[in-house]
């Protein structure tokens, strides 16, 4: 029942970031503000994904190939994989262990919890895109 109430919300904030990103240049994901750029964003959107299907939903990946942070077909299709291969972990949880308290390298969470904080991670890093295309240099 969990995983079917998070899918919806999961997969409407998702695609949403999967549209900014698709909206994206080669040239904007060199944009930085301090040492951050937008290239290094999206990656690290995707990466942690990537954790926390391990962490909290115990679904480890194989190797996962870095693309590139210059080039945005490949981060694009890093986002679609991590998200994807997320949703598997979600789906592969049973029920009554989203309410399971896990410990991991971020402290004490739930696998619910932690679908909670990778949303809000995703939308921090959106909002830090749209920052870094505004007052962004190269």
């Amino acid at each position: 029942m969990t995983y079917e109430v998070v899918l919806p919300i999961w997969d409407a904030l998702r695609t949403r970031f999967l549209e900014k990103a698709k909206g994206l240049t080669d040239e904007d994901l060199k944009l930085k503000l301090g040492e951050t750029t937008i290239g290094s964003l999206l990656y690290h959107t995707g990466e942690v994904e990537f954790y926390f299907a391990d962490w909290f939903f115990e679904k480890k990946s194989d190797e996962i190939k870095k693309p590139s942070l210059t080039s945005i077909d490949e981060l694009v299709t890093y986002l679609e994989e991590s998200s994807q291969f997320f949703k598997e972990a979600m789906s592969e949880l049973p029920d009554a262990a989203w309410q399971e308290e896990k410990e991991t390298q971020m402290g004490k969470s739930t696998p619910l919890e932690a679908v909670g904080r990778l949303m809000y991670h995703a939308g921090i890093h959106a909002g830090q895109i749209t920052d870094i295309k505004k007052h962004g240099s190269l």
